[in-house]
C-alpha cells in the first residue's frame, strides 16, 4: 500500500502534457494542447490538454483524467499500479516489500502476465551476459551481425539456452509464478482475451513444462510506455537449416497481440515526435541497424502485414511517415499493399526502396552513418512517383498497362480522407502522367463511389447477420455484459440536476475559501468555510443533494476540510474514482461563468453569491413536494376522510409560504440553465 504523503508527492509532480505527450503528439491550442485521441479511432484532434488544470479529456469518446487516471485508461491499470507507473518516471521512491506467492497469485490476470514478462525479460538478459552458453551463442551471434553492446543493451536483447536442465521454466516455477501465466490457455472465440503469456509449453503427457523460445536469441516487444508485453525469437544461424519458422513470436493474449505491436515503438517514440516523421521497416534487425546508423526514429512490423492498429499508434506521433522495403519485387509489392492503409488514416507518405538485394540491415553494413542518412534524405519519393516509376516504362505503348496505372493511382488517393490533399494529389498525378485533370478526378470519384457502395454492402451485411442471430427467449436466458477492465468511468449527466451545477462548481472552485464567521459554543467567533456552510444550510430543513455525484462531493469536502492546505479543486481534479475527477473539470472548465448564471459580473463575495443558489436548490425540492401533495389531494378516497385531507391542506400551506420565503432568497436573478 502507498501512504498518503507519496501519492501526493507522485500526485504534483506528475504533469499532465509530459505524461500524455509520452503517447500522443499534442500541438498548442490557445492556452491548451490538442493531438489524435488515444482512446479511439481519431483523424481530427479532438484530444484536449489542460495544463492549468493538469487534466486531459476527449471531447469525442469523452475518456480523459489526471495523469493518473490517463495512465490507468492507457496502459489498463489499477489507480496503485498508475501511481507506480508515474513514481518510476519522476524518480519518486515507494517502499514496497518482496510480493509473497499469495500476494503474486492475486494479481490480476492482466497484471500477473506483465510482471512475469518483465521477470522473463530480466533472466534471457543475464542468459546472454552472465553465461557461457550466452556468451559463446548468443552473444556471438549478435557480434558476428555488427551489432555494438550498446545497441544490444537499448534493445535489451537476450538468450534461451537449449539445455533441459538450465530453463527458464524451472527457475520462475521456483520463483512463485503460476504456471497459468507461464503458459497460455487460448480463448478460441477471441484469442485476444487468452491467458497466459506463452512463455513455456506443458507437456499434456509428462505434465513438463519446456521453454518455448529455447534455443533462440531473444528480442523484448515493449509497449510505448515501456512494459514488455511479448517476445520474439530466432533460432539462431547454425540451426536454421530445415527449420520452416526462424521467428517464433509470443502467441496472442491479454496483453499482447502481433497486429498492435511496433518493435521499437519504445525506443523511438522521442526522437518520432523531434524529427516529425517515422520510418516504417519489416524485422527488428533492420530497427537496430538503423538505430546503429544514427537514425532512432524507426519501427518495425516485426514482418507481419502492416495493421490499422499499428498505423494509428504511428499517427498519434506523427503525420509523417516514410515506408522502408528491400529492394526486390516482393518488397515493391509489399510496400504497395501499404501504401493505400496509410493515406486512408491520413498520413503524409514517403517510398523509399533500398537497391535491389538489400534491407536497411545489410544496407547499414556496407555504409557509414553520414552515407545511411544522406541516402534516406534524397532517395524518397511520394507515392504517386513511386507508382508510375516502377510501372509506366512497362506500360508504354500500351493502352491496357496504362489504363491500369491510372486506376492504381486513383485507388490510393480515393482513399485519401482530406478533400485539398486529394485534389493537389490528382493535380501532380495529372502532371506527372501527361494527362488532363479531369480524367484523374473522374478516376478517383469513381473509385471513391466504389468504396462508398462497398461500405454500405458492408453495413447491410451485418444487419442481417444480426437480424439472423438467435435471439434469447424467456427469462431463463441470461444476459451478460461485458465491462472493460480498468476502465474509468464517465461522468454521471447531470441534466437532471441542473439546479445543483452552479453549486457543485463554488465546491470544487472555492471550497475552503472562508464563508463568513459564526458564535461558537462558548460565544467566540469561528470562520466558517463555504463547504461547511452549503452543508449546514441544507441540513437545516432536512434538505439535501439530489445528484449522488455532488452528494459525494460535498460528503467529501466537508470530511477534509479542517485539513491543512486543502484545496478542494486538487483534491476533486485528482480524486481516485475518475467520475469524480471528469466532473470536476466539467465544472471548472466546460461550465458557463458564474456571471451567465447571476447574469451580472461576479465580483461579490461569497456570502452574496451561494446563499442564493443553496435556496434555489431548497426551492427546486420545495416544488416539487407541493407537486406531490396536489397530486395526493385528488384521491378519491380523501373525499370520505375529512381530516386527512384538512392535514393534507396544512401541509400544503406550509410548504407554500416556505416555498415563497426561498423564492425571496434565491431572487430574481437565478438563471438555471
Amino acid at each position: 500500500m502507498i501512504d498518503r504523503a507519496t501519492i501526493d508527492k507522485i500526485i504534483d509532480a506528475a504533469n499532465i502534457v509530459d505524461v500524455v505527450s509520452d503517447f500522443v503528439n499534442l500541438k498548442r491550442a490557445g492556452a491548451n494542447l490538442k493531438g489524435l485521441c488515444p482512446f479511439h479511432d481519431d483523424h481530427t484532434p479532438s484530444f484536449m490538454v489542460s495544463p492549468a488544470k493538469n487534466f486531459c479529456k476527449c471531447f469525442s469518446c469523452g475518456k480523459g483524467g489526471n495523469p493518473v487516471h490517463f495512465i490507468m485508461e492507457h496502459e489498463q491499470l489499477s489507480y496503485p499500479d498508475a501511481l507506480r507507473y508515474l513514481a518510476r518516471k519522476y524518480g519518486i521512491p515507494i517502499e514496497e516489500k518482496e510480493l509473497t506467492p499469495e500476494e503474486k497469485q492475486s494479481q490480476g490476470d492482466r497484471d500477473s502476465m506483465f510482471i512475469v514478462n518483465e521477470w522473463a525479460r530480466n533472466w534471457f538478459r543475464h542468459q546472454l551476459r552472465e553465461t557461457d552458453d550466452g556468451r559463446a551463442i548468443g552473444m556471438a551471434y549478435f557480434r558476428n551481425r555488427g551489432f555494438r553492446d550498446d545497441i544490444i543493451e537499448r534493445f535489451q536483447l537476450g538468450y534461451c539456452p537449449e539445455s533441459r536442465e538450465n530453463t527458464m521454466a524451472n527457475d520462475a516455477l521456483k520463483a512463485g509464478y503460476q504456471e497459468k501465466y507461464l503458459t497460455n490457455t487460448i480463448d478460441e472465440k477471441d484469442p485476444k482475451n487468452s491467458i497466459g503469456t506463452g512463455l513455456c509449453i506443458k507437456n499434456e503427457q509428462t505434465g513438463r513444462l519446456r521453454d518455448r523460445f529455447h534455443g533462440r536469441v531473444i528480442w523484448p516487444i515493449f509497449t510505448m510506455s515501456g512494459r514488455v508485453a511479448g517476445f520474439g525469437g530466432r533460432v539462431l544461424d547454425a540451426a536454421t537449416k530445415g527449420v520452416n519458422v526462424k521467428y517464433l513470436n509470443s502467441p496472442e493474449s491479454l496483453v499482447y497481440s502481433k497486429r498492435k505491436e511496433l518493435f521499437g515503438l519504445f525506443q523511438a517514440k522521442e526522437a518520432i515526435r523531434k524529427k516529425d516523421l517515422c520510418y516504417l521497416v519489416e524485422g527488428y534487425t533492420d530497427v537496430m541497424a538503423m538505430h546503429q546508423q544514427g537514425v532512432e526514429n524507426v519501427v518495425a512490423s516485426s514482418g507481419t502485414a502492416l495493421t490499422t492498429d499499428q498505423i494509428r499508434l504511428i499517427h498519434r506521433m506523427t503525420n509523417n511517415i516514410s515506408v522502408i522495403f528491400d529492394g526486390d519485387e516482393a518488397g515493391i509489392h509489399a510496400s504497395e499493399r501499404g501504401i493505400d492503409m496509410l493515406l486512408a488514416e491520413g498520413m503524409n507518405v514517403k517510398l523509399l526502396l533500398l537497391p535491389d538485394g538489400d534491407d536497411p540491415d545489410s544496407f547499414a553494413r556496407k555504409h557509414n552513418a553520414t552515407e545511411y542518412q544522406e541516402y534516406l534524405k534524397t532517395h524518397q519519393v511520394d507515392f504517386i512517383t513511386f507508382k508510375v516509376n516502377n510501372t509506366l516504362e512497362k506500360a508504354k505503348g500500351d493502352p491496357v498497362q496504362l489504363s491500369q496505372l491510372i486506376t492504381n493511382i486513383a485507388e490510393s488517393i480515393a482513399v485519401i480522407p482530406n478533400e485539398i490533399t486529394r485534389v493537389l494529389y490528382i493535380r501532380q498525378a495529372a502532371q506527372t502522367l501527361q494527362m488532363e485533370e479531369k480524367l484523374i478526378t473522374s478516376a478517383v470519384n469513381t473509385q471513391r463511389q466504389r468504396i462508398k457502395d462497398e461500405e454500405r454492402k458492408e453495413i447491410e451485411r451485418e444487419e442481417r447477420r444480426k437480424s439472423m442471430a438467435p435471439q434469447p427467449e424467456g427469462p431463463e436466458q441470461p444476459t451478460t455484459t461485458e465491462v472493460p477492465v480498468h476502465t474509468a468511468p464517465q461522468p454521471v449527466p447531470s441534466a437532471p440536476y441542473a439546479e445543483e451545477e452552479p453549486l457543485a462548481a463554488i465546491i470544487v472552485e472555492k471550497g475552503e475559501q472562508i464563508m463568513c464567521n459564526v458564535e461558537d459554543e462558548n460565544g467566540n467567533e469561528v470562520p466558517l468555510t463555504i463547504v461547511e456552510y452549503i452543508y449546514y444550510s441544507l441540513e437545516d430543513g432536512n434538505f439535501h443533494l439530489r445528484s449522488p455525484l455532488y452528494a459525494q462531493m460535498l460528503s467529501e469536502a466537508l470530511q477534509h476540510i479542517k485539513e491543512p492546505n486543502f484545496r478542494a479543486e486538487h483534491y476533486f481534479l485528482n480524486h481516485p474514482d475518475a467520475s469524480i475527477s471528469a466532473e470536476a473539470f466539467r465544472l471548472t472548465s466546460e461550465r458557463e461563468p458564474l456571471s451567465r448564471v447571476y447574469g451580472e459580473p461576479t465580483d461579490k463575495q461569497p456570502a452574496d453569491v451561494v446563499p442564493p443558489i443553496v435556496a434555489n436548490i431548497k426551492l427546486m425540492q420545495v416544488r416539487n413536494e407541493l407537486r406531490q401533495l396536489v397530486e395526493q389531494t385528488k384521491n378519491p378516497k380523501l373525499a370520505a376522510d375529512r381530516q386527512a385531507f384538512r392535514t393534507l391542506i396544512e401541509q400544503y400551506n406550509e410548504r407554500k409560504r416556505l416555498a415563497d420565503e426561498l423564492a425571496k432568497e434565491a431572487g430574481q436573478r437565478i438563471v438555471i440553465r
